[in-house]
């Protein structure tokens, strides 16, 4: 099929026209500069020049494709309302194109805050209606329009042994501060999953996935917040220390309040649902590398 994916320079996105093309399926992604352009031809996969805030071009590509990913999301931590706002919009384009076709719209949101601390996140979590995402909502919201829409809820920590968005954030704050800093006890956990495991799982749902699925995209159910930071601080060779929530602000910033969230989630009904079996090393393993940490 012609698959269009926003987001295809991306970190996800450049694994993920490998494994589409590998499988059969042509490529188009979306591309708001020459720059990106290139890249898309480079990797194999047709540019189409738009972006997440120009709703004709999102509804061009989805018209003329077979099925739609949508990985593209504007990362601001300053101003994530407005973000997840550009992302509701998009949703909605892309599902309008789509509208009465049954094709596949795959989009991406997230597991954090899904469930108390403390309890597994499960693919039967419901977002919740006060989600400062609206990702599920406006996914599952195309179904009734006759699109198989399904949703990819990825892990905090997607990596491989040369970057992590997340981690790289906290790396750099370290860098910053010369400390290595976890809120309370650490004992908070994240789950992770590698960028190839994520990008075949993308692929999966796109082919299998039925309409109003969630499908979780992680691999580690729970990372341990101290674990992660003593990695980061060794490699640094920096100090790591506890801190309340309060002064962990002004050492991470805007990233601190997700620093401290406890949001172990499992992807046991996704992994039976869709045959996905993740295989790639885990993030602790990826960052010990020390690739992460290069000037």
């Amino acid at each position: 099929m012609k698959v269009f994916v926003t987001g295809a320079t991306g970190f996800i996105g450049l694994a993920l026209i490998p494994e589409l093309l590998e499988a059969g399926h042509q490529v188009q992604g979306l591309a708001r500069s020459d720059k990106s352009a290139k890249a898309l031809t480079n990797a194999g996969a047709e540019a189409h020049r738009g972006s997440l805030d120009d709703l004709d071009s999102l509804r061009r590509g989805a018209t003329a494709a077979d099925g739609v990913i949508h990985l593209g999301f504007v990362i601001d931590f300053t101003n994530f309302a407005a973000a997840a706002e550009t992302d509701r919009r998009a949703i909605e384009a892309l599902g309008d194109a789509l509208a009465g076709t049954n094709r596949p719209l795959v989009t991406t949101s997230g597991v954090l805050g899904l469930a108390p601390p403390g309890r597994l996140v499960t693919e039967l979590d419901a977002a919740s209606p006060h989600s400062p995402r609206h990702s599920d909502a406006a996914t599952l919201a195309q179904v009734a329009k006759g699109v198989r829409a399904s949703v990819v809820r990825l892990a905090p920590l997607v990596h491989d042994s040369s970057y992590c968005g997340f981690a790289a954030m906290l790396i750099q704050a370290a860098r910053q501060q010369s400390l290595a800093v976890y809120s309370g006890d650490g004992h908070n956990r994240w789950p992770a999953v590698h960028r190839l495991d994520a990008a075949k799982l993308f692929q999966l749902a796109l082919e299998r996935g039925v309409a109003g699925a969630i499908y979780h995209g992680v691999a580690e159910e729970g990372i341990p917040m101290r674990e992660l930071m003593t990695v980061i601080g060794r490699q640094l060779n920096l100090p790591v220390a506890s801190k309340s929530s309060a002064e962990a602000e002004a050492y991470l910033g805007p990233i601190a309040s997700f620093t401290a969230l406890d949001a172990p989630s499992s992807s046991v009904l996704t992994q039976q649902q869709l045959g996905w079996h993740p295989s790639q090393p885990g993030i602790l393993a990826d960052l010990e590398e020390g690739r992460y940490f290069g000037s």
